[in-house]
């Protein structure tokens, strides 16, 4: 039987109904996607900043009060109070988290630095939350340097370093954290979303009985499949246009490359993970047992192989492996590179090939997986 257009049109036609009688599909498919998109947004970050910080300064001195001023001038890290404190009783203030750190200056301090030798002050970090650990070090660490390096310069002693070192940060100069997250969350969000909308199509026309009303008529397999298929990939573009929008205007993400390759690499991920979702109502015929095949598919994946969070290059060579039949891993990486570096189709084009083919092999899987039969 040759697909037929009228037939597709008709199947979509009765599915845009059910979507229409059914409001939750509707907030599903747009109002949830900017809703997590916002909470993610603001609530994952790697920006660290107004740290609290506890300062031991046992020398008292001016050249100390200048060092704790310079540590403090950013706005960085935030000075707590810290009457009485010792470098022993240090573990009560990380236990309360009262301080993510303390700085300890020793006494004579000052007076070592004046007559050149050599000083040192100890920072000690609560490690239990490593990222943030290692944030403090390094921007403690710089403020230290540059004290050093201008107390050197206030004693005349001239240091020359054996080599210049000029570094420029391309595409991100800012550091934040939202351009590398947000379009890691515009595939995660879109992923989970995507498969729970058409997961519960086919479950509930069999747990509703009008399957089999479909059987009885001259509909072929790939007509119900792409009938089903189409109103959803349009809620689903709207959604994706909704948080794209969201996170340009809410979270300053730039546009620098292709529009073109943004929209084919949009629509080739939304029909895989819709034809996904499809292939799951297939199988489970239930819609609780759909809900959660879709939720554990779509949403850990997405968000542990893809490289939303993690490096994939930092995985275990099995994760690494795995990593490969994930769609999302290639629509982050096309995204970042369209939204954040400038990209077009010839930098891209190996992500939408694969992005294609697994939207490929979700059809046929489903058409193949689906029976004309009420077993």
């Amino acid at each position: 039987m040759s697909v037929s257009p009228r037939r597709i049109l008709a199947i979509a036609r009765k599915e845009v109904l059910h979507v229409v009688r059914d409001p939750r599909s509707l907030y599903l498919a747009l109002g949830m996607p900017v809703v997590l998109l916002i909470l993610f947004g603001f609530g994952v970050s790697f920006d660290m900043d107004h740290l609290p910080v506890a300062v031991i300064d046992d020398d008292r001195s001016e050249t100390s009060r200048a060092l704790t001023e310079r540590m403090f001038a950013s706005g960085e890290f935030e000075r707590i109070a810290s009457e009485g404190l010792t470098p022993e009783r240090a573990d009560t203030m990380f236990a309360t988290r009262t301080a993510a750190a303390v700085l300890v200056i020793p006494n004579g301090f000052g007076d070592g630095l004046a007559r050149g030798e050599h000083e040192s002050v100890q920072i000690l970090v609560d490690g239990v939350e490593a990222n943030t650990a290692t944030q403090i070090i390094g921007k403690m660490d710089a403020v230290l340097r540059q004290s050093a390096a201008t107390a050197v310069a206030a004693r005349g002693i001239a240091v020359v370093p054996p080599y210049d070192v000029r570094a420029t940060t391309w595409f991100n100069p800012g550091a934040r954290s939202a351009l590398y997250l947000v379009p890691g969350l515009v595939a995660y969000v879109l992923a989970i979303v995507c498969v729970l909308l058409t997961a519960l199509t086919m479950a509930r026309e069999y747990e509703r009985g009008s399957m089999q009303q479909l059987f009885v008529t001259p509909v072929g397999t790939a007509e119900i499949m792409i009938g089903k298929l189409l109103p959803y990939f349009a809620l689903g573009l709207l959604g994706a246009l909704l948080v794209l929008a969201a996170g340009t205007w809410i979270f300053d993400v730039p546009v620098r490359g292709d529009t073109l390759a943004l929209a084919v690499a949009t629509m080739l991920f939304l029909f895989g993970m819709l034809g996904q979702g499809l292939v799951i109502s297939i199988v489970a015929k239930n819609q609780m047992v759909a809900t959660q095949m879709a939720t554990m598919s779509s949403m850990l994946p997405s968000m542990l192989l893809s490289g939303f969070l993690f490096p994939i290059e930092n995985m275990p060579l099995p994760l690494r492996v795995l990593s490969n039949v994930v769609p999302a891993r290639y629509f982050i990486h096309a995204l970042r590179g369209i939204l954040l570096r400038g990209n077009g189709f010839p930098d891209v084009w190996t992500d939408l090939l694969a992005l294609g083919i697994f939207a490929a092999f979700m059809f046929l899987v489903g058409t193949r997986r689906f029976k004309r039969e009420l077993a």
